[in-house]
């Protein structure tokens, strides 16, 4: 395991941790035994399907081949892993443009994009196991009628449509196999906010030029990482138990802004897995040193409801060197070291716990390995509080309520 924890900034006992580490076992058993409902993403990594995965790679080719644009419409999970990966991460130069509709109601945001789409090649990807999102829906009904005019007939337009679905129901499979669209599976038994390593992650990942084998080979190396039995589980003992001493919201930093959309990502996965029950931490999360000339002022001195996770690149490939002036012969990069130092030093003297994730350096098989780690410490955390990390019975009662607003 290349993750690294460092909890020393929290003032947890020792004693308090390892006292929780039988009921992490047991967690873990429960998420390896294939028993749990909505866990087919824990054994997923060890058993990729190589022949899909070419297929997968094939088509993302041909999409860089033919398109200037890719258009995925999905919100939630069918949206935020891919566009928090392809915001991080390195891409080849043979990546596309990917943008995404169907994540808000917004007619401008639409609009433009749909301007785009009319000076560009495009191809449009839809990501939804029903179909019925109401985004989703609203986007794909805009955005294929677009296509069918832009290329000419409904039969032309489907050529450049892929879907991404359920393997047998819902009303965008029966699409898909009525219309001829090229597909992909969602697998049945992983849920939106853990499928970053499924199609509906993985596809639009190639498409932008990410290396999506080495993310794969990252997330395989965690699952099958002997640091489960030891500490791996630390960062979800330590969530537990600040949560049980009182504390309410969870503060995620980050020094990097290409990782802003992994912390919207992570707010997805925490909020939706473990806010039930009324349980579970609110997750926020904050780009440093910019956030700290806005919200470093309460974070040092104000109400102590939250502690903070402090996400930190140890390496990068290229330093930039400040060239004159007082700080002439520094890299940006040492003084955010200075800053991640001086902050986690002077947040600690204030009494906020504070936990460290490190983590060597941003590329797509450190990514990977980050991803399965985080999803692993969530559904951990889940269920040592005692709640089902994998439903969302919140979700559904307001779209049932925005429905019933519709009439429908």
């Amino acid at each position: 395991m290349d993750i690294k924890i460092n909890l020393q900034g929290t003032a947890l006992a020792q004693d308090a941790i390892k006292s929780k580490k039988a009921d992490v076992s047991q967690a873990l058993d429960r998420l390896w035994s294939g028993k749990e409902e909505m866990t087919g993403w824990v054994e997923a990594p060890l058993h990729q399907d190589q022949a899909e995965l070419d297929r997968l790679l094939n088509v993302a080719d041909l999409v860089k081949q033919e398109a200037e644009l890719m258009v995925v419409i999905g919100i939630g999970g069918s949206y935020m892993s891919a566009k928090a990966a392809i915001e991080a991460l390195p891409k080849a130069e043979d990546g596309i443009d990917v943008k995404f509709a169907g994540i808000n109601f917004c007619s401008p945001y639409h609009k433009m994009l749909m301007d785009e789409m009319s000076r560009k090649e495009t191809v449009l990807c839809v990501i939804s196991k029903s179909g019925n999102t109401l985004e989703v829906r609203a986007a794909f009904d805009m955005l294929r009628d677009l296509m069918e005019r832009k290329y000419g007939s409904k039969e032309a337009a489907a050529k450049k449509i892929i879907a991404i679905t359920d393997r047998q129901s819902g009303t965008l499979r029966e699409e898909a196999n009525r219309e001829g669209y090229v597909s992909f599976e969602i697998p049945q038994d992983i849920g939106g906010r853990y499928s970053a390593m499924t199609p509906a992650g993985l596809f639009p990942m190639a498409v932008a030029g990410i290396d999506v084998r080495a993310l794969i080979e990252g997330e395989a190396a965690m699952a099958s990482s002997p640091d489960w039995d030891n500490s791996a589980c630390d960062y979800a003992i330590a969530r537990y138990l600040l949560m049980e001493q009182g504390k309410q919201v969870e503060t995620v930093e980050f020094y990097d802004p290409r990782l802003t959309y992994l912390g919207e990502w992570m707010k997805q996965l925490y909020g939706e897995s473990e806010g039930k029950e009324g349980r579970g931490l609110f997750p926020v999360t904050l780009n440093f040193s910019r956030d700290l000339h806005s919200m470093g002022q309460f974070l040092q001195q104000g109400s102590q409801i939250f502690f903070e996770t402090v996400i930190v690149i140890n390496e990068y490939e290229e330093e930039l060197v400040i060239p004159q002036g007082v700080l002439a012969g520094k890299t940006l990069e040492d003084l955010n070291r200075a800053a991640v130092k001086g902050v986690i030093a002077a947040h600690r003297k204030a009494g906020v716990p504070i936990i460290e994730i490190h983590i060597p350096k941003l590329d797509a098989y450190y990514y990977g390995q980050l991803l399965y780690f985080l999803q692993t410490t969530c559904a951990v955390t889940g269920m040592l509080m005692g709640i089902n990390p994998f439903d969302q019975p919140g979700v559904e009662d307001y779209k049932r309520e925005m429905r019933r607003a519709l009439g429908q």
